[in-house]
């Protein structure tokens, strides 16, 4: 899952990108509103974190042109002011949910996936193919009812496979919706994640290296 998250307190904002990360989620991290369009323009995020009171571009005309741009990045929005009045309001400009801040964390990860499975980019609560089973939102990885100890990158991987079953899925499309932008385009991540998955995912293998093109989940 790529995210966007646009939080002008930059301590704030490094604490927040921490925890999404540790959740395992890619995450972009910008300070102010043009930079947000800047970033939009060339990166297709799954979620933005939008706090509203941001400078140089406010978080509601950010809302709004990703609304006017037809744009399918959920934006989930993030304000100090918490009456229903402010709700409304941002949830009318195109927001697709709001959060009062403080907010509780868990509460936030749990809004970002929910955003995820609505319809335009649904997908189930459980990924499941064969004997294996993928539960995004409780992190947790099964095959044959046996746990599987993925770390955040490999249960990544494995669930971007999932969301695109039989697909082939280029090495630079996985870079860059499971790492961030920080991550180098010619390293060997991708290779040698998908390897460690291919070994604790067991066998028989799942995983097929598809030459020149990519990777894909197999029968």
């Amino acid at each position: 899952m790529r995210v966007l998250l646009v939080e002008d307190h930059a301590k704030l904002a490094m604490t927040m990108a921490t925890g999404l990360r540790r959740a395992g989620m890619a995450v972009d991290v910008v300070f102010d509103g043009q930079d947000a369009l800047d970033h939009l323009a060339l990166t297709a995020y799954d979620v933005v974190v939008l706090d509203r009171d941001i400078p140089v571009v406010h978080g509601d005309d950010v809302c709004k042109a990703l609304a006017a741009q037809g744009s399918p990045s959920r934006v989930l929005m993030l304000t100090a002011a918490g009456t229903v009045h402010d709700r409304v309001e941002g949830l009318g400009i195109g927001a697709d949910d709001y959060l009062s801040k403080p907010c509780d964390f868990t509460e936030l990860v749990a809004r970002i996936r929910a955003l995820v499975r609505r319809p335009g980019t649904a997908l189930p609560p459980t990924l499941t193919h064969g004997d294996l089973q993928l539960d995004p939102s409780h992190r947790i990885a099964t095959r044959a009812g046996h746990p599987l100890p993925l770390n955040p990158k490999e249960f990544a991987i494995l669930e971007v496979l999932l969301t695109r079953p039989g697909v082939v899925v280029s090495a630079e499309e996985i870079l860059e919706r499971v790492w961030d932008e920080a991550a180098d385009p010619f390293s060997q991540s991708v290779r040698t994640t998908i390897s460690r998955l291919r070994a604790k995912l067991g066998d028989p293998p799942l995983i097929e290296t598809v030459a020149k093109a990519g990777y894909r989940i197999t029968d």
